[in-house]
């Protein structure tokens, strides 16, 4: 018995170290990228972040980021929910459908997009004040169009490990499905819903195929940080570019230890009260 489980052990030592070796050879793989983005970026990150262009476009990462990422949510909430938890008629064909956006080229999306609203219906649009196409208002839709699916199965996970059963005895007593979604649903996902916000905010701020198809690169006009940086390489300007990267990389850092502070603790209780 002691020999079986020691030459169990020594399998598990073994399997042990493969999986160590392998999570130190991805580490070193990703922090030699990122360790490149710092290095390079570091001789002019002052300057770069006081030009008038990289604050144009800071600013207008930030605005597009956020207004598409409330639209996003305000979205996504009801679309989890409907797929969920009521009988809609062809659940799972509409959430393969949602989906299926998620495995297409950014870029394939805005061309999409650049299609739609250069129809005619796009162009009467255009013609009551709603211009998309190469405006700041483009950006907000391709970002609506690549982060919607991501936080639609980000909440539907979130509502699928939820405990149904207290919704159950919810309406039970008599509260209608709005007052659960409101007082139970919500509350018991808030970690899960709280990640989901910052998460969606901080890959609009990095999208660019989408954007880049539908509205282009214009200084101080559609230029966001994926933009100045894609501007600042085709000059040949590689530190601007770089020290610009490393701005975007402080802030997704920021926001990533943000969606763990925020979404680490409400989520251990969602697990206690389902349990």
């Amino acid at each position: 018995m002691r020999s079986w489980n020691r030459k169990r052990r020594k399998r598990f030592d073994l399997f042990s170290a493969i999986t160590i070796g392998t999570a130190l050879l991805v580490i070193l793989f990703i922090g030699s990228a990122i360790s490149a983005v710092m290095v390079s970026g570091l001789p002019c990150f002052a300057e770069t972040i006081r030009s008038e262009e990289i604050l144009s476009a800071f600013r207008l990462s930030v605005v597009t980021a956020s207004i598409s990422t409330v639209i996003v949510m305000a979205l996504a909430l009801p679309t989890a929910y409907a797929l969920t938890r009521t009988d809609m008629p062809f659940k799972r064909l509409s959430g393969l459908m949602i989906e299926l956006t998620l495995s297409l080229p950014y870029i394939l999306l805005g061309l999409s997009l650049l299609i739609i609203f250069s129809s005619p219906a796009g162009k009467w649009l255009k013609e009551q004040g709603f211009k998309v196409v190469f405006s700041p208002a483009g950006i907000v839709m391709a970002h609506i169009l690549v982060n919607l699916p991501y936080a639609v199965r980000l909440i539907r996970t979130a509502f699928e490990a939820s405990d149904q059963r207290l919704e159950f005895i919810a309406q039970t007593l008599g509260a209608s499905p709005w007052k659960c979604f409101l007082t139970i649903l919500l509350p018991l996902c808030r970690g899960s819903l709280t990640s989901a916000f910052i998460l969606t905010w901080s890959r609009a701020l990095g999208e660019f195929g989408a954007t880049l198809m539908l509205v282009g690169v214009t200084r101080f006009k559609t230029e966001t940080l994926p933009g100045s940086i894609y501007l600042s390489i085709s000059t040949g300007n590689n530190s601007t570019a770089m020290a610009t990267a490393m701005l975007m990389l402080m802030i997704s850092g920021c926001t990533l230890a943000l969606a763990q502070v925020l979404g680490k603790s409400p989520y251990g209780r969602e697990r206690q009260v389902g349990h």
